[in-house]
């Protein structure tokens, strides 16, 4: 082609691009051309019509890992080491001022839409949804995602990981699927929906399908993440070099369980036997020579629970310095595969044009672990405590695959230093304060620099919007949008001491809450992370008033000095939760995990009654009817061969909690496991003989409350009866993720050790239906 004509056609392709209307979403073709001539080829092919991201436009990457505070990592001087974080902390910009909702699916709604969680109908966890605006658990069309708009601007898309942002009832099957991550702006998923997944057996999605983790003798979610993100993204280079991408980076780590294997614990071997307070003194020193911190910041004290190091047991303090080196070994594990993904960036040469905006931590470190960790997490959200004489015979498998564990809440205030609170606590800056690194070779030029700018969760999205060059849109996909509430980040690039612009941030979770406005602080405590009742009336919370341009840590408590102040303050809180649906304000926790406390929408409704079929598998708690806390009944019609049967029948939960209706040896049993700490099995009399076959199951519950026993008989259609007793049941949750299933037991068995693994628990014969009946 003569070259002045490409030229030319370049340069119109190139204005017509710089003439597109972005503000309204998906952009529309021009008019077609309508023709006159007979013969095709005495005329001239039209322009293909495409959207294009802006020249130069940047590929974007987001990192987030979860339930990690501002204290932990090296990278601002923390005491476990992040080498990938400190290099890209050395070659771009640090943030000490940045800021969360102080949990998981409220943070991660903000960061992907640039709203407040209210308003993305998010007070709270997916799982505690209510039906009060601003706590739907469903985000509405008028708030778009930065996924869905740089996806219809000409970009690539994919989510890796965690997602933790779907409605609880829309997690089966019947969808819809409107609210799943390739719905959500995202070509490309694969991870785990929920809010936390088995490390070793993980729930995974690819798109909306189920599919199994690859079987490896060494697999771990987090690699397998990483290698599906590397090969995604050279694949996408390789075929559209020209086509930028946005890679949403989401680990499951560094949340409960923490699942590692000993070649990273075990580096930290002894390095936390000197105990939480010593962390936190030395903490104080390195993050203060890191200037992280101002020097003048003071350490905030300890919550009255937790226990000074030097007050603890020997066995207190063995078992909670190991709980502290697997902790830590699954952070540095995290930094690795994350610095395989940047080193994937810089094979394929895209690093020095990808924007990259690391969030170490959705919130602060977790403390709900409680006062002395456990082996099990799920005993967090069944009111049951653990004891340390239990769990130290379990020491030395600590983050392995038989256990589920979490640590003793002194390591999260130590991993949150230099605050007070933790992971849940909306109103201090351990729940919501978190590192932030934005690396971006091209645009930053202040290398190793550090940014103390006022910044929030919701202010990601408007900064990716200013980087890549494209409006706020007006219209999404027919739809008028809700404007974006956060405040671009991009001004601090070149400017350390400029004035802030994100100058009022309330907070809100679970009745703790807060307000920021102009340096000042004024906040309440309502609730701890470890506590789960018994609080005090909203109306009589005591709030605190702090200057945070002077008192990074919020030791300095004005009240009494200013009430004229925190009056004023407390009364722009109100309205600010006027405004953003904050009101009516739910200080409940777990017991919003019952859909019909809450109010939200039940897949299950009213039903008493489930008829299943073979083939019905990865069915998650809160899509299947609810046995808990009342009497029901399990009736299973089947067929088995000639060489009797062996499986499961039905199941639902997993290694940690949950049951089994199956057969062993040709035997009719079921288990009831008790969190991993108790099982019950009742046991058939004798194999079945080949033919048609019922198997009947009933649990006579005992009522008095929740999480109470009761008696068990196993009946068959050949006459054999068998009687048991289950003493203890869960009141609240059999699992985070671990799902009900017709036919196998998928992930981890809930009947391990009495001759099939996780992987070999399909049924042998044939299942005709399975009916679930429980009592009102």
């Amino acid at each position: 082609m003569n070259t002045l004509l490409l030229m030319f056609l370049m340069t119109g392709i190139t204005k017509a691009q710089e003439n597109l209307n972005r503000e309204v979403l998906p952009v529309l073709p021009p008019p077609t051309k309508k023709y006159q001539e007979l013969d095709a080829r005495n005329t001239t092919p039209p322009e293909r019509f495409e959207v294009k991201a802006p020249k130069e436009a940047p590929n974007v990457v987001v990192i987030l890992i979860d339930d990690l505070g501002l204290g932990a990592t090296s990278a601002f001087g923390g005491p476990i080491n992040t080498p990938t974080m400190e290099s890209l902390a050395q070659g771009g910009l640090r943030y000490n001022n940045f800021n969360t909702t102080s949990l998981c699916s409220p943070t991660r709604m903000a960061i992907k839409t640039g709203r407040n969680h209210h308003t993305c109908n998010t007070g709270s966890i997916m799982e505690t949804s209510t039906a009060y605006p601003g706590n739907t658990g469903a985000l509405t069309p008028d708030v778009a995602p930065i996924a869905e708009t740089l996806r219809l601007n000409g970009y690539s898309t994919a989510a890796f990981g965690k997602w933790h942002e779907t409605a609880a009832w829309e997690t089966s099957i019947s969808g819809p699927y409107d609210r799943w991550p390739t719905r959500q702006g995202f070509d490309k998923f694969y991870g785990f929906i929920g809010g936390e997944t088995d490390q070793y057996a993980p729930l995974i999605f690819d798109g909306t399908k189920k599919v199994n983790p690859p079987k490896t003798d060494d697999y771990h979610f987090t690699t397998d993440m990483t290698d599906q993100a590397i090969n995604w993204m050279k694949a996408q280079q390789s075929l559209t070099p020209d086509k930028p991408f946005f890679v949403y980076f989401s680990t499951g780590a560094v949340h409960a369980p923490h699942h590692v294997k000993k070649e990273w614990s075990d580096k930290y071997k002894g390095k936390f036997d000197k105990g939480w307070d010593a962390v936190r003194d030395q903490s104080m020193k390195d993050m203060k020579a890191e200037g992280v911190i101002p020097e003048n910041t003071k350490l905030g004290p300890k919550p009255e629970d937790i226990k000074d190091w030097k007050a603890l047991s020997d066995d207190e303090r063995k078992l909670f310095a190991r709980q502290a080196e697997v902790f830590a070994g699954f952070v540095e594990m995290t930094d690795y595969e994350i610095g395989r993904l940047v080193d994937a960036i810089e094979e394929i040469g895209e690093l020095e044009n990808t924007l990259i905006v690391f969030v170490a931590g959705d919130n602060g470190t977790s403390a709900e672990g409680g006062m002395v960790g456990m082996y099990n997490e799920m005993t967090y959200f069944n009111f049951v405590e653990e004891k340390v004489e239990d769990l130290l015979p379990l020491i030395d498998d600590w983050g392995m695959p038989n256990t589920f564990p979490h640590m003793a809440a002194g390591w999260a205030v130590a991993f949150d230093t230099p605050f007070t609170w933790t992971k849940q606590i909306a109103s201090d800056f351990g729940g919501t304060r978190t590192g932030m690194i934005v690396h971006y070779p091209e645009k930053v030029k202040d290398k190793n620099g550090i940014r103390s700018q006022f910044t929030y969760a919701t202010d990601i999205a408007p900064t990716i919007l200013e980087l890549a060059d494209l409006p706020e849109p007006k219209v999404v996909n027919g739809v008028p949008q809700t404007p974006i509430e956060g405040t671009s980040f991009a001004y601090t690039f070149d400017h350390p001491d400029a004035a802030e612009r994100h100058n009022t941030q309330y907070f809100e979770l679970f009745g703790n809450r807060a307000i920021y406005h102009d340096g000042w602080f004024a906040r309440t405590i309502h609730r701890a992370p470890w506590e789960m009742n018994g609080f005090p009336p909203l109306e009589d919370d005591k709030w605190d008033l702090y200057y945070v341009k002077d008192d990074f840590s919020l030791t300095n408590n004005l009240a009494k000095k200013h009430p004229e102040k925190l009056k004023e303050l407390q009364d722009l809180f109100m309205a600010e939760a006027e405004k953003y649906n904050v009101l009516p304000i739910d200080d409940r926790v777990v017991e919003r995990t019952n859909a019909a406390i809450a109010g939200r929408p039940d897949l299950m409704g009213d039903r008493t009654e489930l008829k299943l079929y073979e083939g019905m598998e990865g069915m998650m708690e809160n899509t299947f009817i609810n046995i808990k806390n009342r009497s029901f009944s399990i009736e299973a019609k089947i067929d088995v061969p000639k060489d009797g049967a062996n499986g499961v029948i039905l199941s639902q939960g997993g290694r940690f909690g949950g049951w089994s209706l199956y057969m062993k040896d040709g035997v009719p049993m079921f288990t009831y496991n008790f969190l991993g700490l108790e099982k019950y099995v009742i046991k058939g009399k004798k194999p079945l003989k080949e033919g048609e076959a019922t198997i009947n199951f009933q649990f006579d519950y005992d009522g008095g409350g929740n999480g109470k026993g009761g008696d068990a008989t196993l009946s068959v259609s050949d006459g054999t009866k068998s009687k048991g007793r289950i003493d203890r049941t869960q009141p609240n949750m059999f699992s985070a993720d671990e799902t009900a299933d017709v036919g196998l037991d998928n992930q981890t068995p809930v009947a391990e050790g009495i001759g099939y693994g996780p992987y070999e628990t399909k049924f042998t014969g044939k299942i005709d239906q399975v009916v679930v009946k429980i009592s009102k």
